[in-house]
């Protein structure tokens, strides 16, 4: 999505608030190590790193530190994306409160299902939103008694195997039904393709090949995904690239 609406003329900040694991971080300094290595050009994000020091600090010092970050990024960008942990923190809840989009990614299984609700064991029907569920839900509600301004939610599930078609209507039936419980959209996801693994080391995606950045080879398949790509940022309702761009098979 960075990528996306950077090639679409948006300047973009991130920060990223999985002060260990730094997944985010660490994309963007192989992106800068790959396109110095090759002499390509590509957009960068705006970063506002915060030291992983922070999750051992008082929430109050974390708060403050997150604080000065967004609202820094906020000046400068015309998009903040923000990375959070899985687990539970003060300044992951700071986040969520002051979005204006929610994209909580699930892979494609009931084990991933398991964050956003819980099932019966026996029949499987669905017995109660989960604890992020209901932390998205007081963060809403909070935001609206504040300023009066909603949180779009919207949940999308990745990693989409062409098999097991009927483990998938399982899920479908019980994603709907907390959608209608808590309020979320359903977003097009995007399948597990290769193409985009073997990306990730460089720091790239399928929104940032072109005649001069093409670290692996070419094929049908990357039109695909570019059209993936499109029909994801399209339901977001951000920005993104033109199409004849993105569909580009370069």
């Amino acid at each position: 999505v960075v990528a996306a609406l950077m090639h679409g003329g948006a300047k973009v900040a991130v920060l990223d608030l999985d002060l260990r694991q730094q997944s985010m971080g660490h994309f963007f300094a192989h992106r800068r190590a790959w396109l110095d290595a090759n002499g390509a050009v590509a957009p960068m994000p705006l970063e506002y790193p915060l030291s992983a020091d922070l999750a051992k600090v008082p929430d109050a010092e974390a708060m403050a530190h997150f604080e000065d970050a967004f609202g820094k990024a906020s000046e400068a960008a015309d998009f903040v994306l923000i990375d959070t942990p899985g687990g539970d923190t003060a300044i992951s809840r700071a986040a969520h409160g002051s979005a204006d989009l929610i994209v909580t990614p699930m892979n494609d299984s009931f084990v991933d299902f398991d964050m956003l609700g819980l099932v019966d064991p026996v029949t499987l029907d669905l017995k109660r939103p989960s604890l992020y569920s209901e932390t998205v839900w007081n963060s809403r509600k909070a935001r609206a008694v504040a300023s009066g301004q909603s949180i779009d939610w919207v949940v999308l599930r990745n990693r989409l195997a062409p098999t097991e078609a009927r483990n998938r209507k399982r899920l479908d039936e019980r994603v709907q039904a907390l959608s209608r419980r808590v309020g979320f959209r359903v977003g097009p996801g995007l399948r597990d393709r290769v193409i985009y693994r073997e990306l990730f080391p460089f720091g790239l995606t399928i929104a940032d090949l072109s005649p001069t950045i093409r670290p692996v080879a070419m094929s049908l398949q990357h039109v695909a995904a570019r059209q993936e790509l499109r029909a994801l940022v399209g339901s977001l309702g951000l920005s993104g690239p033109a199409g004849e761009e993105l569909l580009a098979a370069q």
